[in-house]
């Protein structure tokens, strides 16, 4: 099987259902999913190690959730609940990890910047990628039908990021670090 199909040599892309250009505004939002993954796949080769086993298998669950998320996206059918891949389920699976990893964590008091370790500074682009990909869904939201779960899904995924690249950090002994405001 070829690779290249040239289908998409004018511009357009084939959703489940309908033939669109590759600018519109679903694509968008799936490619973006798309982008996240790859970075997540950045992040996932940057913690080989054993300290960070527990981290690596969380993120390679959230990429096949992306990938559930993003076949949502890509369809245009009319869906109901039980229909979506994208569950509720995942939200609160999140939450967990969010408080396991929390307790490792000292409490901050200011705001944090990306970096510490490269695989933190990784997973700090994840979290922006992840904040993006929930605005494309929401700017959709009104005109297409989209999982109930996915803005939370997103949501929660941005503040997993947030404590996992804390938690990183952490665990290599490298201090976050903090923002202070120029004077």
């Amino acid at each position: 099987m070829k690779i290249y199909t040239k289908k998409g040599d004018t511009g357009d892309t084939q959703l489940i259902g309908k033939r669109v250009r590759k600018t519109n505004e679903r694509v968008e939002a799936y490619g973006t999913l798309d982008e996240l993954n790859s970075f997540i796949g950045l992040a996932v080769a940057s913690l080989q190690d054993e300290k960070m086993e527990d981290l690596v298998k969380d993120l390679q669950k959230i990429q096949h959730e992306l990938f559930d998320l993003g076949g949502d996206l890509a369809n245009v059918s009319k869906k109901t609940d039980e229909e979506w891949a994208i569950k509720e389920d995942y939200v609160p699976y999140l939450e967990k990890r969010i408080d396991i990893y929390t307790e490792e964590l000292t409490p901050f008091r200011a705001f944090i910047l990306p970096g510490g370790s490269t695989a933190a500074a990784n997973l700090h682009v994840c979290r922006t990628v992840a904040r993006r990909g929930e605005r494309n869904i929401l700017r959709i939201n009104d005109e297409y039908e989209i999982p109930p779960a996915a803005v939370k899904y997103l949501n929660r995924l941005s503040d997993f990021f947030f404590t996992a690249a804390r938690t990183v950090n952490e665990r290599y002994g490298k201090e976050d670090i903090l923002y202070k405001r120029n004077s």
